[in-house]
């Protein structure tokens, strides 16, 4: 995905063995798509912190231990829209000489980390849940089923302000789905207390935290390796990498490519780099600007790096596959 259309520019060099280099970038710099402002993330953590005081308070006041451990996992969600709130941030600022790519790759890093997170949190509800089924506690009755239902509409109300923005971006998917997922075990503890108060089965408790813990794992699995393939640089979802060097292969002048690489920048800009072998020399900058300019609009790919060879005796060293 790209932020905004790139600017091509070629420049051809030589060096020792008669190959021409060209190569041609796009910058991306805007933050748009219905992505959510500092306003949304600082709406989001003000609610779920406001929402965890009260369950801590409420807790200390009725002598429920279940509203405080409730709250300490809600404390998660605090945590885990910090850490997409600072990726956002942190993926905005300029590149340094350091930092040459800026730090857009926070946001995969922040990916992988809220995924993590969210296991994490599903593993702590398995394990208590596991721990009820041969110990069942005594619910809580109304207070619990309050607190859950306010639960809900928080959690609810934060993931759909990430909701359009979790689309194209998985920093703010992971954010969104933990969300949906605490608002998920919120339904199901209001489920669970009103079946055990009209029945006084205290089972329908823990198998329905079963229920949805390993639906939320199931649904969530993919988020995470997703975050992972990213941190690896794999070919992003929805590049089809034969497809693009189909492309570029289609090129006029352009009779092979190799060594090409396409990554993720960050969670919502790409990057590409391949030589192009075109026996006809370098073709020029507009070349390159347009070549630039369709891999954005057809392919999402904003950062295209390439380099333009000329058919030598001893080619390319890089021109085997295998070779990084």
């Amino acid at each position: 995905m790209c932020d905004m259309p790139p600017m091509g520019a070629g420049h051809d060099h030589h060096h020792g063995h008669s190959h021409g280099h060209g190569h041609s970038h796009g910058h991306g710099h805007s933050h748009g798509h219905g992505s959510p402002r500092g306003a949304g993330f600082a709406i989001a953590v003000a609610l779920n912190l406001a929402f965890v005081v009260a369950e801590v308070a409420a807790g200390l006041v009725s002598g429920s231990m279940a509203l405080i451990a409730d709250a300490g996992h809600n404390l998660s969600d605090v945590l885990s829209l910090l850490l997409a709130w600072g990726a956002s941030v942190l993926a905005a600022r300029p590149p340094s000489e350091r930092f040459t790519y800026g730090l857009k790759s926070s946001s995969i890093l922040a990916a992988i980390a809220n995924a993590a997170l969210l296991w994490v949190a599903l593993g702590a509800i398995l394990v208590e849940t596991i721990r009820r089924f041969s110990d069942p506690a005594p619910t809580e009755g109304m207070t619990m089923i309050v607190v859950a239902a306010i639960g809900i509409a928080i959690n609810g109300l934060s993931a759909l302000i990430f909701a359009k923005g979790s689309k194209t971006d998985i920093n703010l998917r992971a954010a969104f789905q933990h969300l949906l997922a605490d608002a998920a075990v919120s339904a199901g503890v209001v489920v669970a207390g009103v079946g055990v108060m009209m029945t006084g089965a205290a089972w329908i408790d823990p198998v329905t935290s079963l229920i949805i813990t390993l639906v939320i794992g199931w649904g969530s699995w993919g988020l995470l390796r997703e975050a992972l393939k990213m941190g690896l640089l794999a070919v992003p979802e929805g590049i089809d990498q034969a497809k693009v060097r189909g492309f570029l292969e289609s090129q006029p002048g352009v009779t092979a490519v190799h060594d090409l690489h396409i990554w993720p920048m960050s969670t919502t800009e790409n990057a590409i780099t391949a030589h192009l072998v075109m026996p006809g020399g370098y073709p020029g900058d507009r070349f390159l600007h347009d070549l630039a300019n369709k891999l954005e609009h057809e392919f999402h790919i904003c950062h295209p790096t390439f380099q333009v060879e000329t058919l030598s005796d001893e080619g390319c060293a890089l021109v085997s596959e295998g070779v990084v």
